[in-house]
Order: C-alpha cells, then sequence, then structure tokens
C-alpha cells in the first residue's frame, strides 16, 4: 500500500509550503478585510492635508492597525504610537527574540499615509471605494502601503506557527512617506535608544514583477530634485521690444541642462553619476528578464494617439529585457 510521505524538516527550518498557506488563509480571511478599510479613509500625507491634525484620518489609521496588531496576540509583542508634536504619528512596535542570546534586530519599516485623490479612475472605481474583483483589491492607499503592517506581523505569525527562531524584531510604520518622511528621522532620533543596533531593515513598500512568485527588491531609482531660475531682466517688457536682443531665459536654461544630459539620449553626462554593474546583479537581471521577458516594459501605459487612419505611440528607451532592467535600476 502507498502512503503519502511526510517530509521531516530539521528543526529550526522553516517549511515555506507551509508558512505560505498559514499567511495566504490569513490573509484572505482578515487582512483583506482590514485593507477594505482602511482603503475608505483619505488619510492622505501631509503634503496633500495641511489640516491632517485636525482631520484626524492619520490618527485613525494609525490607530486602527495598532488595534489589529495587539488583537493577533504574538508572544513577546509590545506596541506604542509614538506622537512628537507637530509632527505626524508612527507605530512602534518590538516583538523579543526567541533565543534570548541573540543580539541581531530586524527592523520592519512601512507607512500608511496616502498620496491625493488624482483623476483616472475606470467608472466603477474610485479613491475611496474599495472593491475586489478577479483576486485584485481596487482603492488608494492598498498596495502602497497599507499592507505593510499586516505583511509583517503575518511573517512573524507564520514563524511562530512552525516555532522557527527568530531574532529581536521592530516595527516602525510612519504617517509622512507621500511628503517625502521628513518627519521620520526626528523620529528614528528619538527611538534610536529603542531600535537598536540594526542588523537588516526590511522595507516593506515596493512593487513585484508578477503575481506568481514572491519577489525582493535589491535596488530602486532614486530621485534628485531641485529648483533652476534664469533671471535675465529684472521686470517684465513687452516680447516684440525685447525679444532678439534679450537672451532667452528658455535657451539658457537648455544649455544648463545639456552640461547634465545628453537630450538625445537621455544619457547623464557627467561621470560621477555613472558605475560598473557589478555581475551578480546583472546575472539577477539577467534571470529576471527571462522571467518577464516584454512584460517589463509593456505594463506601462504608453500614450497612443490616431490621426488620419494611422497611430502614433510612446516608445520605451530600449525593448530589450535586460538592458531595461538596468536602465530603471
Amino acid at each position: 500500500m502507498n502512503a503519502p510521505l511526510h517530509r521531516e524538516m530539521p528543526e529550526g527550518t522553516l517549511d515555506a509550503a507551509r508558512a505560505l498557506t498559514h499567511a495566504t488563509r490569513q490573509w484572505d480571511s482578515d487582512i483583506v478585510k482590514q485593507i477594505t478599510d482602511y482603503i475608505t479613509i483619505p488619510a492622505k500625507s501631509p503634503g496633500f492635508d495641511k489640516d491632517w491634525a485636525q482631520n484626524g484620518y492619520l490618527d485613525t489609521v494609525l490607530r486602527n492597525a495598532a488595534a489589529w496588531v495587539e488583537a493577533q496576540k504574538v508572544e513577546g509583542l509590545t506596541l506604542e504610537i509614538v506622537r512628537m508634536e507637530g509632527r505626524t504619528p508612527v507605530l512602534f512596535f518590538e516583538i523579543a527574540a526567541t533565543k534570548p542570546q541573540s543580539s541581531q534586530t530586524v527592523l520592519m519599516y512601512g507607512h500608511l499615509d496616502k498620496q491625493p485623490e488624482f483623476n483616472g479612475w475606470r467608472s466603477d472605481l474610485g479613491p475611496w471605494t474599495p472593491k475586489y474583483e478577479d483576486g485584485k483589491l481596487y482603492g488608494r492607499g492598498s498596495a502602497d502601503d497599507g499592507y505593510a503592517v499586516y505583511a509583517s506581523i503575518a511573517a512573524v505569525q507564520a514563524l511562530k506557527a512552525q516555532n522557527v527562531p527568530h531574532p529581536r524584531i521592530v516595527g516602525l510604520v510612519e504617517t509622512c512617506e507621500e511628503s517625502g518622511s521628513y518627519d521620520l528621522l526626528p523620529y528614528v532620533d528619538a527611538l534610536r535608544p529603542r531600535l537598536g543596533d540594526v542588523d537588516l531593515v526590511i522595507c516593506l513598500d515596493s512593487g513585484a514583477g508578477n503575481y506568481d512568485q514572491l519577489w525582493l527588491t535589491s535596488s530602486l531609482r532614486g530621485m534628485a530634485s531641485g529648483t533652476l531660475k534664469v533671471e535675465i531682466l529684472t521686470e517684465g517688457v513687452h516680447s516684440g521690444d525685447a525679444s532678439g536682443l534679450v537672451p532667452s531665459s528658455f535657451r539658457i536654461m537648455r544649455q544648463v541642462l545639456d552640461r547634465l544630459e545628453d537630450s538625445k539620449t537621455g544619457r547623464l553626462l557627467p561621470a560621477s553619476f555613472h558605475c560598473e554593474v557589478p555581475a551578480d546583479r546583472l546575472a539577477q537581471a539577467k534571470a529576471t528578464a527571462a522571467i518577464l521577458g516584454d512584460e517589463i516594459y509593456k505594463r506601462f501605459p504608453w500614450a497612443h494617439y490616431d490621426c488620419e487612419g494611422s497611430t502614433a505611440f510612446a516608445l520605451p528607451t530600449t525593448t530589450e529585457p535586460v538592458q531595461a532592467l538596468l536602465n530603471r535600476t
């Protein structure tokens, strides 16, 4: 008689399939409901809601998340909503290490503030009206970054369900990220003694190549921004009197920008902006490109226009999957 095989896992080893089942069950039965409720609250980042303190939406989503975390009764977890005068609040939690001799600390990060409404929603969708359709939950903030608190705790629960040892874990969830996180560093400074010596930061705020496997973001393009102002005259004058004699401020601005960027290719000109791509990152890009293929660039909403029977398309800088990945990272 054939009997099902029972796989014995070495002590302290995570059974990934079992962990996935555990997390999926919790996600479908509980967390989707939590994020659905979160969507309904217009907890816009302070950069988009100057009356955020009076409106109280940021406080509401933070309190709701804190209440859910506390309801999980995670062994060794303590939690606090931390407030500093004039700054958006943060959620801080700590989970004791399962092995007292462990000196490592893992920091889990996320945020609960949202981008504003914007236009472009499908006629039957909206930013504050959640809708679950074909396995996807639509609404403002659900993917950025309402899932972070729930995902971090669900991951810990999956470990504890199998008695897998883990180091000390701390969580820091802010409400100012979409405005540039200007409130985050003061909290980091204030909480530094409680954060401890952090060995690993897990930032639960990124994308995924597809929904068929787990993805890890190893790098992400940043942004350097500034204000460029060109002054030629001290006050406005009639263009018919000045143009041709007074240099165009737009032309001077183009010349300044051309020192930084090749306007034909978009390549940044100063050598200090460039480095050699590490061999392991190139190998990872090739492996990722083999999985995703042309979806790497096709997933973007490229503009197209129909004009007198012909169609004009906006195009990416490259359609070669590996180079596309390297270009955007």
